[in-house]
Protein backbone atom coordinates (compact mmCIF):
# COMPACT_ATOMS: atom_id res chain seq x y z
CA UNK A 1 0.00 0.00 0.00
CA UNK A 2 2.80 2.37 0.57
CA UNK A 3 3.53 1.96 -3.08
CA UNK A 4 0.75 2.11 -3.90
CA UNK A 5 -0.16 5.55 -2.25
CA UNK A 6 3.49 6.64 -3.12
CA UNK A 7 2.62 6.30 -7.43
CA UNK A 8 -0.88 7.45 -6.69
CA UNK A 9 -2.36 4.03 -7.82
CA UNK A 10 -4.41 4.57 -4.58
CA UNK A 11 -4.96 7.65 -2.98
CA UNK A 12 -3.44 8.08 0.23
CA UNK A 13 -6.01 8.60 3.35
CA UNK A 14 -6.27 11.85 5.19
CA UNK A 15 -6.78 10.40 8.71
CA UNK A 16 -6.87 11.88 12.27
CA UNK A 17 -5.56 10.67 16.16
CA UNK A 18 -9.09 10.09 16.80
CA UNK A 19 -9.24 7.44 13.83
CA UNK A 20 -6.05 5.62 15.03
CA UNK A 21 -7.14 5.40 18.38
CA UNK A 22 -11.01 3.90 17.04
CA UNK A 23 -8.17 1.72 14.71
CA UNK A 24 -5.94 0.12 17.52
CA UNK A 25 -8.80 -2.53 19.04
CA UNK A 26 -9.80 -3.56 15.28
CA UNK A 27 -5.57 -3.94 14.66
CA UNK A 28 -5.17 -5.40 17.75
CA UNK A 29 -7.71 -8.03 17.17
CA UNK A 30 -6.39 -8.24 13.61
CA UNK A 31 -2.83 -9.23 14.64
CA UNK A 32 -4.10 -12.07 17.49
CA UNK A 33 -6.20 -13.74 14.56
CA UNK A 34 -3.71 -14.13 12.40
CA UNK A 35 -1.10 -15.63 15.00
CA UNK A 36 -3.74 -17.58 16.10
CA UNK A 37 -4.56 -18.73 12.54
CA UNK A 38 -0.52 -19.10 11.75
CA UNK A 39 0.10 -20.83 15.44
CA UNK A 40 -2.93 -23.76 14.38
CA UNK A 41 -1.34 -24.59 10.94
CA UNK A 42 1.96 -25.22 12.34
CA UNK A 43 0.56 -27.89 14.81
CA UNK A 44 -2.39 -29.18 12.67
CA UNK A 45 -3.29 -30.25 8.66
CA UNK A 46 -4.57 -26.66 7.35
CA UNK A 47 -7.93 -28.52 6.01
CA UNK A 48 -8.33 -29.05 9.91
CA UNK A 49 -7.85 -25.35 10.64
CA UNK A 50 -10.35 -24.33 8.10
CA UNK A 51 -12.84 -27.09 9.38
CA UNK A 52 -12.51 -25.38 12.52
CA UNK A 53 -12.42 -21.55 10.94
CA UNK A 54 -15.77 -22.43 9.49
CA UNK A 55 -17.59 -22.55 12.47
CA UNK A 56 -16.82 -18.46 12.49
CA UNK A 57 -20.35 -17.33 11.64
CA UNK A 58 -21.58 -19.20 15.01
CA UNK A 59 -18.95 -17.09 16.73
CA UNK A 60 -20.26 -13.90 14.81
CA UNK A 61 -24.29 -14.72 16.08
CA UNK A 62 -23.30 -15.06 19.55
CA UNK A 63 -21.02 -12.34 19.45
CA UNK A 64 -23.83 -10.01 18.17
CA UNK A 65 -26.11 -11.33 20.48
CA UNK A 66 -24.53 -11.10 24.00
CA UNK A 67 -21.85 -8.63 23.11
CA UNK A 68 -23.92 -6.18 20.69
CA UNK A 69 -27.29 -7.08 21.60
CA UNK A 70 -28.42 -7.50 18.49
CA UNK A 71 -31.57 -9.91 18.16
CA UNK A 72 -32.02 -12.86 15.06
CA UNK A 73 -34.48 -14.79 13.97
CA UNK A 74 -34.91 -18.75 15.67
CA UNK A 75 -33.91 -20.24 11.95
CA UNK A 76 -30.93 -18.24 12.50
CA UNK A 77 -30.14 -20.02 15.41
CA UNK A 78 -30.91 -23.28 14.92
CA UNK A 79 -28.56 -22.89 11.87
CA UNK A 80 -25.51 -22.59 14.06
CA UNK A 81 -26.56 -26.51 15.13
CA UNK A 82 -25.24 -28.16 12.43
CA UNK A 83 -22.15 -26.09 12.04
CA UNK A 84 -20.92 -26.37 15.45
CA UNK A 85 -22.07 -30.27 15.88
CA UNK A 86 -20.37 -30.50 11.83
CA UNK A 87 -16.88 -28.94 13.47
CA UNK A 88 -17.23 -31.05 16.63
CA UNK A 89 -17.37 -34.04 14.43
CA UNK A 90 -14.18 -33.13 12.40
CA UNK A 91 -12.19 -32.27 15.71
CA UNK A 92 -13.45 -35.46 17.39
CA UNK A 93 -12.32 -37.66 14.54
CA UNK A 94 -8.67 -35.72 13.18
CA UNK A 95 -6.22 -38.46 12.87
CA UNK A 96 -3.57 -35.59 13.99
CA UNK A 97 -5.16 -33.50 16.51
CA UNK A 98 -3.36 -31.56 18.27
CA UNK A 99 -5.18 -28.80 21.76
CA UNK A 100 -2.71 -25.93 20.77
CA UNK A 101 -3.51 -26.73 16.85
CA UNK A 102 -7.48 -26.45 17.70
CA UNK A 103 -7.52 -23.48 20.24
CA UNK A 104 -4.96 -21.67 17.80
CA UNK A 105 -8.31 -21.93 15.36
CA UNK A 106 -10.54 -21.00 17.85
CA UNK A 107 -9.19 -17.98 18.78
CA UNK A 108 -8.43 -16.92 15.70
CA UNK A 109 -12.12 -17.17 14.93
CA UNK A 110 -12.94 -15.18 18.03
CA UNK A 111 -10.63 -12.00 17.28
CA UNK A 112 -11.83 -12.21 13.75
CA UNK A 113 -15.25 -11.74 14.26
CA UNK A 114 -14.45 -8.70 16.75
CA UNK A 115 -12.49 -7.36 13.94
CA UNK A 116 -15.18 -7.61 11.51
CA UNK A 117 -17.67 -6.11 13.60
CA UNK A 118 -15.39 -3.45 14.83
CA UNK A 119 -14.35 -2.84 11.51
CA UNK A 120 -17.34 -2.50 9.84
CA UNK A 121 -18.32 -0.11 12.96
CA UNK A 122 -15.16 2.13 12.53
CA UNK A 123 -15.58 2.10 8.38
CA UNK A 124 -19.47 4.07 8.90
CA UNK A 125 -18.94 7.80 8.69
CA UNK A 126 -15.76 7.91 7.53
CA UNK A 127 -14.25 9.06 4.47
CA UNK A 128 -11.41 5.95 4.63
CA UNK A 129 -12.06 3.42 2.09
CA UNK A 130 -12.10 -0.17 2.70
CA UNK A 131 -9.20 -1.12 1.03
CA UNK A 132 -7.17 2.36 2.57
CA UNK A 133 -8.72 0.94 6.00
CA UNK A 134 -7.46 -2.08 5.65
CA UNK A 135 -3.67 -0.78 4.71
CA UNK A 136 -4.12 1.26 7.70
CA UNK A 137 -5.25 -1.90 9.91
CA UNK A 138 -2.27 -3.65 8.29
CA UNK A 139 0.38 -1.02 9.36
CA UNK A 140 -1.21 -0.60 12.75
CA UNK A 141 -0.72 -4.47 13.22
CA UNK A 142 2.50 -4.30 12.04
CA UNK A 143 3.47 -1.83 14.83
CA UNK A 144 1.65 -3.84 17.60
CA UNK A 145 3.38 -7.36 15.96
CA UNK A 146 6.90 -6.39 15.85
CA UNK A 147 7.81 -5.65 19.53
CA UNK A 148 6.11 -8.81 20.49
CA UNK A 149 8.04 -10.88 17.64
CA UNK A 150 11.60 -9.71 18.86
CA UNK A 151 11.27 -9.96 22.38
CA UNK A 152 9.58 -13.72 22.02
CA UNK A 153 11.80 -14.69 18.89
CA UNK A 154 14.35 -12.08 17.77
CA UNK A 155 16.46 -11.56 15.12
CA UNK A 156 19.07 -15.03 15.61
CA UNK A 157 16.34 -17.09 15.91
CA UNK A 158 14.84 -15.52 12.78
CA UNK A 159 18.11 -15.95 10.86
CA UNK A 160 18.54 -19.99 12.19
CA UNK A 161 14.61 -20.93 10.97
CA UNK A 162 15.09 -18.95 7.96
CA UNK A 163 18.24 -20.62 7.06
CA UNK A 164 16.59 -24.25 8.26
CA UNK A 165 14.16 -23.23 5.84
CA UNK A 166 16.42 -22.83 2.73
CA UNK A 167 18.24 -25.71 3.44
CA UNK A 168 15.10 -28.23 3.64
CA UNK A 169 13.30 -26.78 1.04
CA UNK A 170 15.66 -25.26 -1.33
CA UNK A 171 16.14 -21.10 -2.61
CA UNK A 172 12.82 -21.41 -4.38
CA UNK A 173 11.26 -21.04 -0.84
CA UNK A 174 12.14 -17.13 -0.98
CA UNK A 175 9.63 -16.86 -3.98
CA UNK A 176 7.06 -18.67 -2.11
CA UNK A 177 7.15 -16.48 0.80
CA UNK A 178 7.07 -13.05 -1.47
CA UNK A 179 4.10 -14.43 -3.54
CA UNK A 180 1.97 -15.72 -0.41
CA UNK A 181 2.68 -12.04 0.80
CA UNK A 182 1.60 -10.57 -2.13
CA UNK A 183 -1.83 -13.00 -2.59
CA UNK A 184 -2.58 -12.97 1.11
CA UNK A 185 -2.32 -9.02 0.85
CA UNK A 186 -4.87 -8.90 -2.15
CA UNK A 187 -7.38 -11.31 -0.36
CA UNK A 188 -7.51 -9.00 2.50
CA UNK A 189 -7.07 -5.88 0.54
CA UNK A 190 -10.59 -7.34 -1.72
CA UNK A 191 -12.35 -8.85 1.08
CA UNK A 192 -12.34 -4.99 3.14
CA UNK A 193 -13.57 -3.34 0.04
CA UNK A 194 -16.23 -6.00 0.25
CA UNK A 195 -16.57 -5.28 4.02
CA UNK A 196 -17.10 -1.40 3.13
CA UNK A 197 -20.51 -3.01 1.24
CA UNK A 198 -21.26 -5.87 3.42
CA UNK A 199 -22.27 -6.93 6.72
CA UNK A 200 -20.25 -8.46 9.20
CA UNK A 201 -22.21 -11.89 9.17
CA UNK A 202 -22.82 -12.13 5.36
CA UNK A 203 -18.91 -11.50 5.41
CA UNK A 204 -18.60 -14.33 7.49
CA UNK A 205 -20.66 -16.07 5.06
CA UNK A 206 -18.11 -15.59 2.25
CA UNK A 207 -15.37 -16.63 4.80
CA UNK A 208 -16.68 -19.71 5.44
CA UNK A 209 -17.40 -20.59 1.06
CA UNK A 210 -13.62 -19.62 0.33
CA UNK A 211 -12.56 -22.12 3.24
CA UNK A 212 -14.54 -24.85 1.50
CA UNK A 213 -12.33 -24.35 -1.77
CA UNK A 214 -9.09 -23.98 0.68
CA UNK A 215 -9.90 -27.80 2.65
CA UNK A 216 -10.56 -29.49 -0.74
CA UNK A 217 -7.36 -28.15 -1.95
CA UNK A 218 -5.30 -28.27 1.10
CA UNK A 219 -5.94 -32.22 1.20
CA UNK A 220 -5.45 -33.08 -2.53
CA UNK A 221 -1.99 -30.98 -2.51
CA UNK A 222 -0.91 -31.98 0.62
CA UNK A 223 -2.27 -35.35 0.17
CA UNK A 224 -3.77 -35.54 4.46
CA UNK A 225 -5.53 -38.51 5.04
CA UNK A 226 -9.00 -37.92 5.62
CA UNK A 227 -11.80 -40.52 7.64
CA UNK A 228 -15.38 -40.74 5.84
CA UNK A 229 -16.26 -39.22 9.30
CA UNK A 230 -13.91 -36.42 8.91
CA UNK A 231 -15.37 -35.55 5.68
CA UNK A 232 -18.84 -35.94 6.72
CA UNK A 233 -18.06 -33.35 9.63
CA UNK A 234 -17.00 -30.78 7.16
CA UNK A 235 -20.07 -31.61 5.01
CA UNK A 236 -22.40 -31.36 7.60
CA UNK A 237 -19.93 -27.77 8.75
CA UNK A 238 -20.93 -26.64 5.38
CA UNK A 239 -24.45 -27.47 4.81
CA UNK A 240 -24.68 -25.32 8.17
CA UNK A 241 -23.66 -22.40 6.69
CA UNK A 242 -25.66 -22.68 3.76
CA UNK A 243 -28.44 -23.47 6.06
CA UNK A 244 -27.56 -20.01 8.25
CA UNK A 245 -27.39 -17.91 4.90
CA UNK A 246 -30.83 -19.08 4.18
CA UNK A 247 -32.08 -18.20 7.09
CA UNK A 248 -29.92 -14.79 7.50
CA UNK A 249 -31.96 -14.23 4.16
Amino acid sequence: MLISWATKVAEAPNTDLDFWKSLFPVALAHTIGHVAATVSMSKVAVSFTHIIKSGEPAFSVLVSRFVLGERFPMPVYLSLVPIIGGCGLAALTELNFNMTGFMGAMISNLAFVFRNIFSKRGMKGKSVSGMNYYACLSLLSLLILTPFAIAVEGPQLWAVGWQKAITEIGPHFIWWVAAQSIFYHLYNQVSYMSLDEISPLTFSIGNTMKRISVIVSSIIIFRTPVQPVNALGAAIAVLGTFLYSQAKQ
